[in-house]
């Protein structure tokens, strides 16, 4: 008389508890890796947005003949119908600072200037 055995297959404890294992793994070398690049691309945004006012504020006093050392305001850079249509957030929550013509706009976050 011949008995059956099952042999059923599958994963072992151990086996899955490696696979979690490896993958938690090369996901604490990929999450700093992310947030790298997402600071970043959150500085060069920043920037950008930078150089944009900057060339706006130019712009602006040339067009007015206003000197260097006059700050404009933000309504006489933004708006519908004004040089750039709405004023540029940082990426960053950070808020800028227009400062005078002269000199360059700078940003509430440390890491982001020029």
């Amino acid at each position: 008389m011949k008995t059956k055995t099952s042999r059923q297959s599958g994963f072992t404890f151990v086996e899955i508890m490696i696979v979690v294992a490896i993958i938690g793994l090369l996901a604490s070398s990929a999450i700093p890796s992310f947030i790298k690049a997402q600071n970043t691309a959150k500085r060069q945004t920043c920037l950008a947005n930078l150089c944009a006012i900057e060339g706006v504020k130019t712009t602006w006093a040339l067009e007015q003949k206003i000197g260097t050392s006059t700050a404009p305001s933000d309504t006489d850079l933004f708006g519908p119908a004004n040089y750039i249509r709405e004023k540029p957030l940082c990426p960053a929550s950070g808020s800028y600072d227009l400062k005078a013509v002269d000199a360059r706009p700078t940003c509430t976050v440390p890491d982001h200037t020029f």
